[in-house]
């Protein structure tokens, strides 16, 4: 994916991808608006450690006392991987998730903890969970009902590649969102970037066969299915800080677009240091993801807009510092 990004970019230069990167300056140009700070409505993904039994009754009180004073609602605990045909092996996978359920519910009562599920799907390289079998997603379903049984407070997929337009997806959200419609909890679901430009991502599919971006429109009929939806918008490939927050704040605009006012929105933190083609450390920070959040977000009233901080083993003192800092400032 990393040459494919780099591919694309390649044909883009010189004319189009520098007229492009002026846009994304313009986009983190100014101040963000001063009410464009935290609804109470944040999130931050963790770890398999919590739920498989590495993971100790003094991390719990740790991590209450980490998320006191903040806006983060939300966890999304690691609760899988599913199996390619949609089980999930609960004895073996996360033995501790009940524990873990039980004790966040007393130390941090009003913090909703989420099962993240997800798997590797088809078309891939690799071999993946096939979306549009039936009995694939009637597994997914039991497997999402099992889950909840253990005490979660809703269910958080991460499917990839999800392609833009997959039919199959958006029946197993159908699916599932009647299951936890059912049992009054949320459906939320890790999404893609929405394309940047316009059908930029006809060249990785012809290249590679593998889309990175959604189109907005099939982004919006995704966000339609769900309570909530959170943009992966890290891995971006910009090279330059001022050019990632500027590709936020494009992000976090299209995604308000379409987004339906009922459905909550979050724009993903980059809590993690790689350095490679696909996410440079020195330009994809917390700093400029919050920045560019905000700018995207203006003084829009809308106050169901959070952040999610990826993920909880990587995140420094540094990262939780940014985030209080920029965006929660109590």
């Amino acid at each position: 994916m990393v040459v494919v990004l780099l591919l694309v970019f390649a044909l883009l230069v010189p004319l189009p991808l520098g007229a492009y990167a002026v846009s994304l300056r313009i986009h983190y140009a100014g101040d963000p608006a001063s009410t464009a700070q935290t609804r109470n409505q944040d999130a931050l993904w963790l770890g398999h450690a919590w739920v498989d039994g590495r993971k100790t009754a003094a991390d719990v009180t740790a991590l209450a006392e980490r998320l006191s004073g903040t806006g983060i609602r939300d966890l999304y605990v690691h609760a899988g991987p599913l199996e390619h045909d949609g089980t999930l092996p609960l004895a073996e996978v996360s033995p501790k998730a009940r524990w873990f359920t039980d004790a966040m519910s007393k130390a941090a009562p009003g913090v909703r903890v989420q099962a993240w599920l997800g798997d590797l799907v088809l078309p891939a390289k690799n071999p993946g969970m096939d979306l549009d079998s039936q009995a694939v997603r009637d597994q997914v379903t039991a497997s999402s009902a099992a889950v909840l049984d253990q005490g979660f407070d809703g269910i958080h997929f991460d499917f990839e590649p999800v392609h833009s337009g997959s039919k199959g997806f958006l029946a197993v959200l159908d699916q599932v969102h009647a299951l936890t419609t059912g049992r009054g909890v949320p459906l939320s679901v890790a999404a893609a970037q929405i394309d940047p430009l316009f059908k930029l991502n006809a060249l990785p599919l012809a290249i590679a066969g593998e889309g990175k971006w959604w189109s907005q429109e099939y982004f919006g009929q995704v966000a339609r299915r769900v309570e909530q939806i959170a943009v992966m918008s890290y891995d971006t490939a910009m090279p330059l800080e001022s050019l990632y927050g500027g590709y936020v704040a494009q992000q976090t605009k299209l995604a308000l677009e379409v987004t339906p006012d009922h459905v909550d929105l979050l724009m993903g933190l980059p809590a993690y240091w790689e350095s490679n083609p696909s996410h440079w450390g020195h330009a994809e920070t917390v700093e400029a993801a919050v920045r560019g959040a905000r700018l995207g977000l203006g003084d829009s009233s809308r106050q169901n807009f959070g952040l999610a901080l990826y993920v909880d083993f990587t995140a420094t003192d540094e990262h939780w510092t940014a985030y209080r800092n920029a965006w929660v400032r109590k």
